[in-house]
């Protein structure tokens, strides 16, 4: 992917300030009539960013469908029925001691947004931010990720057909680009990718004292506990693992297992995997391969230095994986220190005191982006109470990201910010407070030297 110029990259960001000067994107009838129009550009474009996500990740278009074009779509929609009750301009309650005045809530565009994405799901990951952009009245710079060529040309080429680059455009390219970027002022970045690239992005952003919102990753604990129903998370964990071939930020990256229920889950999850992919897995269509030959060494690196319960294959020709069980690697070792993104599973054998153990174990890490229990319902509720996570499910993995009608983010070393919904209207936008004062009288208690202080006292 050849990268777009400095030179070019500052005149576009130019071009989207002076076109967001000019009020065009504050028209709640505009903001509509794009959300329409992207609508229309994913129905037209779909096929070829579903043929685009199988060069690059060898992703199914049913997987594709489900796990980015359908999402996008769904926010769209979602966006498009609330905007304008979302961007209409509000009364607060006004207190007795600011008569005559009226309080006023205006919800205003923070103005030219940076969308920088990174290519575990390409698609959605870029597209779903650009719906809060385009809602809130911003216009937006959108960054794909080099390692997807296919996907981030045909983005480009939809892109560039369906919006005026003034208004929407994309730049491509690698780390050198991002340099570029995160060179120029913007009023708000948002970023996807991986805590130690955030870090980058907001000493950046400081510079200019640039909101971000930083959508990462980290290590996601699934916990299964010995009241757990065995073969359902089985077959539900073995599914959020091999999903997108576990290069998924909210996969689970690693399971605490009471030793009761040990042997039986590593029964069923080897039963529940060829359920999904048939016995042959290398050769079911619908299990994604690595991105690239980088990934691939790091992974299968974690299943050479480790016992393995099940699984262990690879072929480095194809970039496959098989998904893989590990047997309590020890707890300082890269796959329990670094985030897998893959299809690989440690497994950690809790005997005594689980409840607390657990607690204990995730709360003396960093704060990660998902948080996964498998049991009783109240005890997952006791544990989500005494932990701490972007989001979560209790007997599930992955779903909490499907519901666009709840918020999406990071807490700590996981990111900051959310999104979806409402949230990605509010993330692109700023909250304004705004007194409207009558002139029909002008009470003179509050100008110096303060008559009848005593009495205004009272009121405060």
């Amino acid at each position: 992917m050849e990268n777009t110029a400095s030179d070019r990259i500052i005149s576009i960001a130019d071009a989207q300030k002076a076109y967001f000067r000019t009020g065009k994107t504050l028209d709640v009838k505009f903001r509509r009539n794009m959300l329409d129009r992207f609508a229309k550009a994913l129905d037209k474009w779909e096929a070829k960013l579903c043929d685009a996500l199988w060069e690059d990740l060898h992703k199914s278009y049913e997987e594709a469908f489900l796990t980015e074009i359908s999402i996008i779509k769904a926010e769209i929609r979602l966006h498009r029925k609330h905007v304008s009750g979302w961007a209409r301009r509000k009364r607060a309650y006004t207190p007795l001691k600011l008569f005559p005045s009226r309080s006023h809530i205006v919800k205003e565009p923070l103005g030219n947004s940076l969308i920088i994405s990174p290519w575990n799901y390409p698609v959605q990951l870029l597209l779903n931010p650009l719906v809060g952009a385009i809602s809130s009245g911003c216009t937006a710079v959108l960054k794909p990720s080099p390692y997807v060529p296919h996907v981030s040309q045909v983005i480009a080429d939809m892109i560039s057909e369906t919006f005026e680059e003034q208004y929407i455009a994309v730049v491509q390219g690698n780390r050198d680009v991002n340099t570029a970027l995160l060179g120029l002022r913007w009023d708000l970045i948002f970023f996807t990718g991986s805590p130690a690239l955030a870090k980058t992005v907001m000493a950046a952003a400081a510079r200019n004292l640039t909101p971000v919102v930083l959508e990462l990753g980290g290590k996601s604990p699934c916990i299964i506990d010995r009241t757990a129903d065995i073969q359902i998370a089985a077959r539900r964990i073995a599914w959020g693992k091999t999903l997108n071939s576990g290069q998924t930020c909210i996969a689970p990256d690693y399971i605490l297992i009471h030793k009761e229920v040990k042997d039986a889950f590593v029964k069923a999850f080897a039963k529940e995997v060829r359920n999904l992919h048939g016995e042959d897995i290398k050769a079911d269509r619908h299990y994604v391969r690595m991105v690239n030959d980088k990934a691939f060494e790091r992974v299968t690196g974690y299943i050479k230095e480790s016992q393995i319960l099940y699984g262990g294959s690879f072929d480095a020709a194809s970039r496959f994986i098989e998904p893989t069980l590990l047997d309590n690697p020890p707890l300082d070792s890269p796959v329990m220190t670094e985030e897998i993104f893959g299809p690989v599973f440690p497994v950690i054998t809790i005997e005594d005191d689980f409840q607390n153990t657990v607690i204990d174990f995730v709360t003396s890490r960093e704060k990660p982006l998902a948080f996964y229990y498998f049991g009783k319902e109240e005890d997952g509720w006791e544990m989500i109470s005494r932990t701490s996570s972007g989001g979560g499910c209790i007997n599930d993995v992955i779903m909490h990201i499907a519901n666009e009608n709840v918020p999406f983010g990071g807490v700590g070393n996981s990111g900051m910010g959310r999104y979806h919904a409402k949230e990605s209207f509010e993330a692109f936008s700023h909250t304004r407070s705004i007194i409207s004062t009558g002139t029909w009288i002008d009470l003179p208690f509050r100008y110096m030297p303060y008559k009848l202080f005593g009495l205004v006292k009272k009121f405060l």
